[in-house]
Parts: structure tokens; C-alpha cells; sequence
């Protein structure tokens, strides 16, 4: 008889609260995410999602709840303790400098030196070898970034964010704002990072990017949990109903009234 072990989360949050004065930000959250694997984090504003992200990241420390990472309970204290664990995040404003050209914006603050001067020469050959790890279309390294398309700045920014070598990324809206090519650009990257075995975790407010790449939907409403779905087993109406709190809205009840439009003869 052989027996199958599953491999524990590469993150998982259990009963994980957070309030701010007379505000429960979050109640009870339960959320975990394996390697391999990308997880859309969707809802409503006010639903929660920027509270746990930043939990996540440290920025904030939950009242309640356990965190695991790699199997293994941890309290996650600051930015500084995440990165150190193996969590990295990229904001929404990519916190890029447009003056800088990429190898200088990849390793901002983690310069490598070599006998007291700048190491040009390694930073530039770990610079292509992370753009090529995500399969980047960028141009030049040597290219400042205020002449990169927004596409290509964010994939600046998720490069910038393996240099620690993390387990799970984390990705705050990496598409808004951006266009159709562009957008299909960063959803590529989305699939070189779970390729690459990372564990992603994807917060957009674009359900069609997150059907594109996600393997799971968690919905948070109201700081609390409302539904997990496999993306290969759900539709977009599901997804919807469970963020809004609703068996049946506008998106819902007109797909429903096409289709009994069609049922008729």
C-alpha cells in the first residue's frame, strides 16, 4: 500500500483577524497559497484585500490568527522580515526611479560592489538573467525607465522583486492602467513566475485577467471570507455574486436572460 503526502502550503493564514479602533478591517480570514500556483484575492473596496495584503507583507501585524510559511508558524513583524522570509511585494506605483536606467532600479539599495566601486559588470549580467528568467521584452538595461512602456516598467518591478530569491510574490494590481498588449505582457510574466514554482498571489479588480492566469479565486467581503473557486470549475457569475453578496445581480441576470433567450425556439 503506498501512501501520498501532500506538500504543505507555501503560505496559508488561519483564523486571522485585524482591527483599527471600531473597525474590524479583517474577521477570521482563512488563505493559503502552494508553490506553483496563483491565487486571485478579488473583492469589493472596503472588502479587505489591502489590509491582508499589507498583513502579508508586514506592514501590519494581526490581532488574531496563525501564519505559516513553508510549514512552519511564523510572526511576521515588518517589510524587512517578509523579504527575509521569502515574501516579496510589488505595489501598484512600482516605486520605480524614471532618472535610473534598469540596472539601476533592480538593485536600488542592494548595490553590489567590487573592491570598494559599483560592481557594473555582475549587476548587469544578473539583470539579463532575471529578464530572461521572466521571458521580458526589454530592450536595453542600459534603457532609462521613464522611456519604458507601463508594461515593461512592470516587469521591471516583478524582476526587481526576485533578487531575494522569494518563495511567494505578490502582485498589487499589475495590470490597471495598462492596454491591451501590454496587459497580455504582465499576465505572461504571471505564468513564468508559477512556472518558475513561485507562489503567486494576484489582487486585481479585472476578471478577465484573473480567469486568464489564476488557478484559484479567494472572494473577501466585508473583511471576511465568501467563497474559494477553482478557476476551472467556476464562471465569472459566480465569482461576481459571491464579491457583491448577492445570488443574483445585473451580470448574472442578464446572462441568464440570454440564455433563455437562446433555449427559445
Amino acid at each position: 500500500m503506498t501512501t501520498t503526502t501532500t506538500a504543505a502550503p507555501v503560505l496559508s493564514m488561519t483564523g486571522v483577524s485585524k482591527r483599527f479602533g471600531a473597525v474590524q478591517a479583517l474577521k477570521d480570514i482563512e488563505f493559503s497559497v502552494d508553490a506553483g500556483e496563483v491565487v486571485a484575492l478579488v473583492g469589493d473596496n472596503g472588502a479587505g484585500k489591502s489590509t491582508l495584503v499589507k498583513t502579508i507583507a508586514g506592514v501590519y501585524t494581526p490581532d488574531e490568527g496563525q501564519v505559516n510559511f513553508a510549514g512552519s508558524p511564523v510572526s511576521i513583524g515588518s517589510p524587512a522580515e517578509a523579504q527575509e522570509l521569502g515574501i516579496a511585494t510589488v505595489f501598484q506605483d512600482l516605486a520605480l526611479c524614471d532618472n535610473l536606467d534598469v540596472v539601476g532600479n533592480l538593485f536600488l539599495g542592494s548595490e553590489l560592489l567590487h573592491k570598494g566601486a559599483l560592481d557594473e559588470v555582475t549587476m548587469e549580467k544578473e539583470s539579463w538573467r532575471l529578464l530572461r528568467e521572466l521571458s521580458a521584452k526589454i530592450p536595453s538595461v542600459r534603457i532609462a525607465v521613464a522611456s519604458l512602456s507601463g508594461g515593461q516598467r512592470q516587469t521591471v518591478a516583478i524582476a526587481r522583486s526576485l533578487l531575494g530569491k522569494p518563495k511567494v510574490v505578490m502582485l498589487d494590481e499589475p495590470t490597471a492602467a495598462l492596454g491591451v498588449a501590454q496587459t497580455a505582457e504582465v499576465l505572461n510574466l504571471v505564468e513564468r513566475l508559477r512556472e518558475n514554482g513561485l507562489g503567486v498571489i494576484l489582487i486585481s479588480h479585472n476578471m478577465s485577467d484573473v480567469m486568464a492566469v489564476a488557478d484559484r479565486v479567494v472572494v473577501l467581503r466585508l473583511g471576511r471570507n465568501n467563497g474559494v473557486f477553482r478557476v476551472a470549475e467556476t464562471t465569472n457569475q459566480e465569482i461576481i455574486a459571491a464579491i457583491t453578496g448577492a445570488t443574483t445581480n445585473a451580470v448574472s441576470a442578464r446572462a441568464a436572460r440570454k440564455a433563455h433567450q437562446e433555449d427559445q425556439p
